[in-house]
């Protein structure tokens, strides 16, 4: 896609690449491939898209994400990929806040990212990890979206994407839930990694994309 040479330059680009976070089938790395065939006028369909995060508690879902475990890879390998899930027996512990947007087309090929989200929580409970929604405009007023709140009626075609812990965290009441999340390009691979940094600090999860990449 990067090196053909279209006859003639495309008024819109239409493409199908968002996954449950948004950016994590590589859609942002893709549409910079192909925005080459795109007149400087042109439209790109989707136009944006922003992922949420939002703390949640389920010990159901831990007790799965601990029973994944691989013997040929990193004893922490399962605590440190993020899984597609439809979410049931959970408590999301405060509302999603947005992450990371992406436009298209863009002048900013950079497609590295990183974000420090702060979550208010308003009763006692565990930390078990992170749901992942996305919304996106597709053109114009036409928009999709997974988020709970702004959930595009009857679209069951994504399901949230949950980033674990692996080490549950207990959170009071009136505490605040920190995280810290990356977005990592190296030319070759794209990966996350995510650390909890308040009430406590947890390690940083898929350090260097030793436990989970994306190949470009």
């Amino acid at each position: 896609m990067r090196e053909w040479t279209a006859p003639e330059k495309a008024d819109i680009i239409v493409s199908e690449l968002l996954g449950s976070f948004g950016d994590n089938e590589l859609s942002p790395e893709c549409l910079d491939g192909a925005q080459h065939f795109l007149k400087d006028d042109g439209v790109s369909i989707p136009c944006s898209y922003t992922s949420f995060l939002a703390p949640l508690s389920s010990s159901k879902l831990y007790n799965e994400v601990r029973g994944c475990r691989e013997r040929d890879k990193h004893p922490e390998c399962h605590f440190e990929t993020p899984y597609v899930v439809r979410l049931h027996n959970f408590h999301q512990l405060a509302d999603p806040k947005p992450c990371f947007t992406f436009v298209h087309p863009t002048t900013n090929m950079d497609n590295n990212r990183y974000q420090c989200l702060r979550f208010p929580v308003t009763c006692n409970s565990v930390l078990h990890g992170f749901a992942g929604y996305f919304e996106t405009t597709l053109y114009k007023d036409v928009t999709l979206s997974i988020k709970p709140d702004t959930h595009s009626p009857g679209m069951f075609s994504w399901f949230p994407i949950l980033f674990p812990l692996k080490q549950p965290i207990s959170v009071s009441r009136d505490e605040d839930v920190t995280v810290r999340f990356w977005r990592c390009n190296n030319g070759k691979k794209v990966w996350y990694e995510w650390a909890v940094t308040e009430p406590s600090c947890s390690a940083i999860h898929n350090p260097a994309g030793r436990s989970y990449t994306i190949g470009l």
